[in-house]
């Protein structure tokens, strides 16, 4: 498997009120081609539930190697429109929307396009609380950092990660409405 794949989410209780993100990593660790999995976890004072999204998408980039192939999975179509589709309009207007209003969240913007720009990634939607195992997975971390709950986070191989445990190489998304590129 030579993409890595990443899922996140965000949660904020309150907006803005404390937040917390999650991101799950899958890559090869090694030249001997194992599958390994780490999981991440953030928290926020004050912050919303679109800055977690984001921050969880630049933490997981920067956690990663500066190379090709990379899947974004998330369930976030703020997240999703504004990097792929939003972002060039708002560069050529020197960071204001068509409204001429300074863009919310442009520090966040221009660090997570400083990482996209290292490597060529591949956003990908999915359906929130459906019962995707990674997305469902990366809420909980969000939200247990968002409440300041204990929660184990893994970092291993695939073996002996306790969600999509099956023989296939990448994990199967059910994706949303089509893949965003």
């Amino acid at each position: 498997m030579n993409k890595i794949i990443i899922y996140t989410d965000g949660s904020s209780r309150g907006n803005p009120g404390p937040g917390g993100w999650g991101a799950i990593i899958i890559s090869n660790k090694n030249l001997e081609s194992r599958i390994w999995v780490k999981e991440m976890g953030g928290r926020e004072e004050g912050t919303t539930n679109n800055r977690m999204e984001m921050m969880a998408a630049i933490v997981a980039l920067q956690n990663i190697p500066e190379r090709n192939g990379v899947e974004i999975y998330s369930d976030s179509e703020y997240l999703i429109n504004g990097i792929t589709v939003w972002i060039k309009n708002w560069q050529k207007n020197n960071w204001r929307t068509k409204d001429k209003r300074e863009v919310l969240n442009k520090d966040l913007w221009q660090k997570l396009l400083v990482e996209t720009e290292k490597r060529s990634v591949e956003w990908k939607k999915v359906l929130g609380h459906s019962g995707h195992e990674f997305n469902d997975r990366c809420d909980e971390i969000a939200t247990s950092f968002a409440d300041r709950e204990n929660i184990k986070l893994y970092n291993g191989s695939r073996d002996g990660y306790k969600f999509h445990n099956d023989l296939t190489p990448y994990p199967s998304p059910r994706i949303g409405e089509g893949n965003h590129s």
